[in-house]
């Protein structure tokens, strides 16, 4: 983490999540740590060039435009292969091993979290269809807060 080479902290943790184990408070830090600074690049990348873009749109002769849609499209399709990563890991390994309240809710506000950003650059009914997933991950996080006491740091952070 120390070195900030956080794909190559996604690709080591990932494989210890697909260990089917309960991750260590540590380990699971790790995990979200990695993905969350993999994503948070490209999610203001594409911030940024959708800024750009929108206000190209706005410009009578832009000769730009299609190189900086194509770039968008390219910084999307690395956002969704990232998403759909973590979510792939979430669902198939650490959901179904958690056995604590704190890894069953950090795991779901963490699906949630990131269905949220496919959300974010997604279309009409896909983002609809998103939404609704990361509205019903946070309920399985709401669900499993309950036995947390509440000023748990996981508990607040669900809240926010």
């Amino acid at each position: 983490e120390q070195a900030e080479r956080y794909e190559e902290m996604v690709s080591a943790m990932k494989k210890v999540a697909q260990l089917d184990t309960e991750l260590t408070v540590e380990e699971r830090n790790l995990l979200s740590v990695a993905y969350k600074n993999v994503v948070g690049s490209r999610r203001a990348s594409w911030r940024i060039i959708s800024s750009i873009e929108h206000k190209e749109k706005g410009k009578e002769s832009s000769g730009h435009l299609d190189q900086i849609r194509n770039y968008c499209v390219q910084i999307e399709g690395e956002l969704e292969a990232i998403c759909t990563d973590v979510l792939d890991v979430l669902d198939n390994h650490l959901i179904k091993s958690a056995q604590n309240a704190e890894s069953k809710v950090f795991y779901n506000k963490m699906k949630g979290d990131y269905f949220r950003y496919l959300a974010e650059f997604s279309h009409e009914d896909k983002r609809k269809n998103l939404a609704t997933k990361g509205q019903e991950a946070y309920q399985a996080a709401k669900s499993a807060e309950e036995a947390l006491p509440p000023t748990h740091p996981i508990r607040l952070g669900l809240a926010l």
